[in-house]
């Protein structure tokens, strides 16, 4: 069971956190010059029908989407702070339980670029539907920019 659980050289780490009903996120192991440490958290919440764009999916749209590298083994550690939440993606093949008081973790390897949804998939409380995940995924250069991006941003 160990060696099926046991994830290897990944190139960075991502943490999902379920709340309700939104998700947080913790990019980890991400360092910029001087191995200085790139601090990434951010939070995601389901956009209202009054702010989505034209033609935008309704109840799968984020007003944060997570950004990862394409054809790079990434370490996706789940937890939830306040009762049972499952991360899943369908189209990439992951769910996994966010149990308070415990981490689990999958490994996510996205063979090529794109836009995929998932929401959260454990009956969690009344707003259980409404707890989107959106994920970008990009080739190395766009994803080398968004962390510039957010990075300055951030400063």
């Amino acid at each position: 069971m160990y060696q099926i659980d046991y994830i290897n050289k990944v190139s960075m780490t991502l943490k999902v956190i379920g709340n309700q009903w939104y998700w947080g996120y913790e990019y980890m192991d991400i360092y910029g010059t001087n191995d200085q440490g790139l601090d990434i958290k951010f939070d995601s919440y389901m956009l209202s029908e009054d702010d989505l764009p034209f033609g935008t999916k309704r109840l799968l749209n984020t007003d944060n989407t997570v950004v990862l590298p394409v054809n790079r083994s990434i370490r996706v550690l789940v937890t939830a702070k306040d009762v049972l939440h499952s991360w899943a993606i369908p189209a990439l093949g992951i769910k996994m339980d966010g149990v308070p008081g415990r981490i689990n973790q999958v490994e996510l390897r996205a063979n090529r670029c794109g836009i995929f949804f998932g929401q959260c998939s454990e009956i969690c409380g009344v707003n259980h539907g409404f707890m989107p995940i959106k994920i970008k995924i990009v080739n190395d250069n766009e994803f080398l920019n968004w962390l510039k991006i957010f990075w300055d941003s951030v400063k």
